[in-house]
């Protein structure tokens, strides 16, 4: 079962202080058309990033990009 943190750590691809809860989006993937999903994350002390993943490829993309 995949866990906010571990979503965010796959998405960062490093460690991650805090995840809050993983969200419904109503955005489809660019690459597949499926469903999207976000969690809001801390990489370090002085950081907040949003993450999107796509639940059924591997396309994913932070709110830095």
């Amino acid at each position: 079962m995949v866990t906010p943190r571990s979503l965010a750590e796959l998405i960062e691809d490093d460690d991650v202080m805090e995840a809050e809860e993983i969200e419904d989006t109503d955005r489809d993937c660019p690459e597949c058309g499926g469903d999207v999903v976000s969690v809001g994350y801390m990489p370090s002390v002085t950081e907040y990033v949003t993450g999107y993943k796509c639940q059924e490829c591997d396309w994913y993309e932070t709110d830095r990009d």
